[in-house]
């Protein structure tokens, strides 16, 4: 389980995040909604352990993830607005630093990318470079993703192949955390809007109370 509670962050002087407070358990989606600099993409730079609070505790399983931010990493999978791949690299190559003994030809069946295991990921257009990403964070086996605008360059049919690569993960007890500007394919979902955001239902599924 995760467990943040009340974070708050400064940037210089302007206050971005004002104690902040969320608890996940497992199988669990949370969709995070705001509109820019509402500090969506700062909260999950926290909760993944790349950005320390000025305030505030994050707990994994009741204990201190700050006291060791190493240990914590082997928990998330956090995906940025950058893909992270490395472009002199083919797509197998920039995959295999994550596979830890999975198959990269399953893994990369789940966002179409077979045919292009061993092309040099600098000749992919952007929305195949979205999908090795998704990939990536498939293979790391982390029981806790951290999406930042994860359907960003996709089109439909691969928005689709990232639904049922989110039900898959939270059946088999995943957590799943994400900003989205976009309806994105989550249903039992639940939402924190940080302050300033339209209370609208971001999921292009069911309404959720």
């Amino acid at each position: 389980m995760l467990s943040a509670e009340n974070i708050s962050v400064f940037r210089g002087e302007r206050l971005v995040l004002d104690e902040v407070s969320l608890t996940m358990s497992a199988g669990e989606a949370l969709l995070l909604t705001g509109p820019n600099g509402a500090g969506k993409s700062t909260l999950l730079r926290v909760l993944a352990g790349l950005r320390r609070p000025d305030a505030g505790r994050l707990l994994w399983q009741n204990s201190d993830i700050l006291a060791d931010v190493a240990m914590h990493a082997a928990h998330i999978a956090y995906l940025g607005h950058q893909d992270a791949l490395k472009s002199g690299l083919t797509l197998a190559e920039n995959l295999a630093l994550f596979a830890r003994g999975e198959s990269l030809d399953d893994a990369c069946a789940i966002f179409d990318l077979t045919n292009l295991a061993h092309v040099p990921v600098r000749l992919f257009s952007a929305g195949q470079k979205r999908r090795a990403a998704l990939t990536r964070v498939v293979l790391a086996q982390a029981p806790l993703w951290l999406l930042d605008e994860p359907s960003l360059g996709l089109d439909a049919r691969s928005v689709e192949r990232l639904g049922i690569a989110l039900a898959q993960h939270r059946a088999a007890g995943g957590m799943v955390i994400a900003t989205t500007h976009v309806p994105l394919p989550l249903d039992n979902v639940r939402h924190l809007t940080l302050p300033g955001a339209p209370l609208v239902d971001l999921t292009g599924w069911e309404d959720v109370p």
